[in-house]
């Protein structure tokens, strides 16, 4: 690809990076520190080289007409292109500028490639995603994509390989730092980390496995009382003897480790005749993993039939959160079940083959070859069943499972070679109309979706799609027996049943990941909807405005109030004694709280340390091995463990019983104590922002040991997992088990007046390079609920502009 610059380009921005943090080894970088000091030192000038142009004029191979990329003043770039496919093109030329690492990163860990770059620290997790066969499923899915949507992915490519080839400063840090020159872009490079998104969404296999695990030591009973609202009418545990006996907790080795606490979102829609401006406004926070790079990159991108705004995934081509003059969406997660663990039973007399209905089958197998810096590669072959891979076999050895004559296979709805979820992903923008919308979400099979939608003509709608499996009996609960065919999968949810509002009478739709459909609702979705905390919330606080504004819908986007501390506090405060004089003080202080997890009061840090040292002393000793992948702040099973006779007070290891106030009791005072090792003995010197700070971190600059909190952000913030403005955290991480490492990365106020003022915002800033002004110039905004606007009118944009370049064929 030729490249001719026809005037001095001006530098100022961007770069790369990202990885959910199961997908990172630990450690691997002390080595490195003397290059990173060298760099620092001797070429901070040479290494600026690897921001991007933002001025100037490029010549590239693969436009078909002229494009200009004009960054307003928050880097935000609106492309101006003559056909969508020049857009997209442009859409990867300006991610690759500003978030390559990011993208090189995201691709590898869906490829299952991350130890060609970090040996053998990284094979588990490629062991486990080349057994899926995740990257094999998107360029399955990419080959079945129709022509107009592949051409939208393959213009992206070239886009991004444009960058690659015409670049002539350096490449960003982290490849410096690896020695690591990036492949050539591919279509399915993108389409993998949808997969990895979905993967996020739909993970319920790991509470599948946990269960299991539970049942080797608890009754159905037990197990039900910590997934509290488990349907009375429900499958028992396991019916079969040999599943209780399998090696659940050697399967649990090699499973990714649970995500953070609290994974949803928030959206909601008001009609006009409820908002001050007469129009629609939709609002919309989905919450996911913090990191820096965000998740998430604003960009506008402008064309013939095409005008949209809002959120796109680096890698991605389209926004998939936005709006466009017509129309504005939104995303919450449903929490589908659409993951199923199955026991298969080997054959006797040939462990080559599997038990079936009526007889038994041959595994099919693929080879797989895993790179290893300075290692040797790695051979692993994968054998297949009818409900997909065997997970089991990359259990060190695997020999527990196949002496007990099983292996365990993963059924996922994303693995279907006909997922056309990357096709409504490159489409939902390209909408017209309520119809049109709906039509091109039909395709969205993986994950499931609560999306939520307003046009400017004043009408609101809600539409759930995805494919969420029927099975012939039970629900997913635990793992199910593969070899009589009573568990398989049956077909999905037909589209024409998957839940839908328009124009409801009330004017409003609220999602939470709380629960979407009735009791009389035909088919099975979840039974992991997230407690309605949020979702009551919200809702409360439309109640107290008659006219609704931009205004006020920031206002809820920012609201920290807990209605878990309001329902379960009561209760503790009832139920335990005053103890200590630094007790009775603390019981005192949560009487009179309010409930709002305000980062400079004690109160909640008080209140949270308290919930985990409780979940330790009411759950710990039944649940053995288990607990630790169990363990967060989970209200609903507290309460439930703490009713009247509960066997859950029972201290096993004196075989008295005790009573719940001296659990609860106990339990206070070790947190008291903890919080003072930490925080000093001055409980007015606690604050929950110093121990619940906002934490984003660089995976790979962020490790190094003495310069990772150069790359890193650390913001003291309000909330926890359950508020309007969730901020969850990972009570089971002994260092730091209050830090907010997940929350709304991404917030949104559409205002569906044509010329009406929409608002976003992420958690850090545009660029993914660390020498760029635009890093993190987002961050204290985010975290003080603040927006910029989302601007699509060419003038406004210019008038603030920091740079146009143009591009041209």
């Amino acid at each position: 690809m030729a490249r001719r610059r026809k005037r001095k380009s001006q530098y100022g921005l961007k770069s790369p990076r990202r990885g959910f943090r199961w997908w990172w080894p630990l450690g691997g970088f002390s080595g490195l520190i003397v290059v990173i000091l060298i760099v620092l030192a001797g070429g901070y000038i040479w290494a600026r080289g690897s921001l991007p142009e933002l001025n100037g004029e490029m010549q590239l191979t693969g436009l078909a007409g002229p494009v200009e990329v004009v960054r307003d003043g928050h880097a935000i770039p609106h492309i101006y292109a003559e056909s969508t496919n020049d857009a997209v093109f442009a859409m990867g030329f300006v991610h690759a500028q500003d978030r390559l690492w990011q993208m090189e990163f995201q691709r590898r860990v869906g490829a299952g490639r991350l130890s060609e770059l970090f040996g053998e620290d990284t094979l588990k997790i490629d062991r486990f995603l080349r057994t899926l066969g995740v990257y094999r499923s998107a360029e399955h899915n990419f080959a079945n994509l129709e022509p107009d949507a592949r051409a939208v992915y393959e213009a992206y490519a070239a886009g991004v390989n444009a960058f690659l080839t015409t670049r002539d400063g350096p490449l960003p840090p982290e490849f410096l730092l690896l020695s690591h020159e990036p492949e050539p872009w591919r279509p399915a490079d993108s389409i993998v980390w949808l997969k990895m998104m979905a993967w996020d969404l739909g993970g319920n296999a790991l509470d599948e496995a946990l269960r299991a695990r539970m049942a080797q030591n608890l009754s159905a009973e037990q197990i039900n009382q910590l997934w509290p609202g488990y349907p009375e009418d429900g499958p028992p545990v396991l019916r079969s003897n040999a599943a209780p006996d399998l090696p659940w907790a050697a399967l649990a080795a090699i499973l990714p480790p649970r995500p953070p606490e609290g994974l949803g979102s928030n959206n909601w829609v008001l009609a006009g005749e409820h908002t001050a401006s007469g129009n629609a406004l939709l609002a919309n926070d989905p919450h996911l993993g913090l990191q820096i790079p965000s998740l998430w990159y604003l960009a506008h991108l402008s064309a013939p039939g095409l005008e949209v705004a809002g959120a796109t995934l680096p890698g991605v081509p389209m926004p998939v959160l936005g709006r466009t003059p017509n129309f504005a969406w939104g995303f919450t997660n449903t929490n589908p079940d659409v993951q199923d663990l199955f026991i298969e039973r080997l054959h006797p007399d040939d462990a080559d083959r599997y038990l079936v209905p009526g007889g038994s089958a041959a595994f099919e197998t693929r080879q797989e070859t895993i790179r290893v810096k300075d290692g040797s590669d790695e051979e692993l072959t994968v054998r297949e069943t009818r409900h997909g891979p065997v997970v089991s076999d990359i259990i060190s050895g695997s020999g527990e499972f196949l002496h007990a004559g099983h292996v365990i296979a993963f059924a996922w709805t994303a693995l279907r070679d006909d997922d056309l979820s990357a096709q409504a992903a490159v489409r939902i923008g390209l909408a017209e109309d309520w119809d049109s919308f709906i039509a091109i979400l039909r395709d969205f099979h993986a994950p499931q979706q609560n999306i939520v939608f307003a046009d400017i003509h004043g009408n609101i709608g809600y539409f759930a799609p995805g494919r969420v499996p029927i099975r012939r009996s039970g629900n997913g609960w635990m793992p199910s027996i593969g070899w009589t065919g009573e568990h398989d999968w049956v077909g999905f949810i037909p589209p024409a049943a998957l839940p839908r509002l328009f124009n409801p009478r009330s004017g409003r739709i609220v999602t939470a990941n709380n629960k979407v459909v009735g009791p009389n609702y035909p088919y099975f979705i979840t039974r992991d909807w997230t407690a309605p905390h949020r979702a009551l919330q919200i809702g409360a606080l439309l109640d107290t405005e008659a006219q609704h504004t931009v205004e006020s819908f920031a206002a809820i986007q920012a609201d920290i109030t807990s209605r878990a501390a309001q329902t379960l506090l009561p209760r503790l405060l009832e139920l335990t004694p005053s103890g200590s004089e630094t007790a009775h003080e603390a019981l005192n202080r949560l009487a009179a709280w309010d409930h709002v997890m305000a980062a400079d009061r004690v109160e909640p840090l008080i209140y949270v340390a308290w919930l985990r040292e409780l979940m330790r002393a009411l759950f710990a000793d039944e649940l053995k091995g288990a607990f630790n992948d169990y363990w967060s702040i989970r209200e609903g099973a507290i309460l439930e463990a703490l009713k009247p006779g509960s066997a859950w007070c029972d201290d096993t290891a004196t075989a008295t019983s005790e009573d719940c106030a001296v659990t609860a009791s106990k339990a206070l005072e070790r947190a008291l104590q903890y919080l003072a090792e930490r925080y000093g003995s001055n409980v007015d010197g606690w604050s929950w922002g110093e121990a619940h700070y906002a934490y984003s971190e660089h995976e790979v600059l962020g490790r190094v040991p003495g310069l990772g909190p150069l790359f890193e952000i650390r913001l003291a913030n309000g909330g926890a997992g359950n508020t309007v403005n969730a901020a969850s955290f990972t009570v089971r991480d002994e260092k730091i088990p209050f830090a907010q490492n997940h929350g709304p990365a991404y917030r949104a106020i559409y205002d569906l007046d044509p010329l009406g003022q929409s608002l976003f915002i992420h958690n850090t800033g545009q660029s993914g390079n660390p020498l760029s002004s635009h890093y993190r110039d987002f961050a204290e905004m985010w975290r003080d609920g603040e927006y910029v606007p989302l601007l699509m009118n060419r003038a406004q944009i210019e008038s603030a502009s920091i740079g146009t370049l143009r591009l041209s064929p």
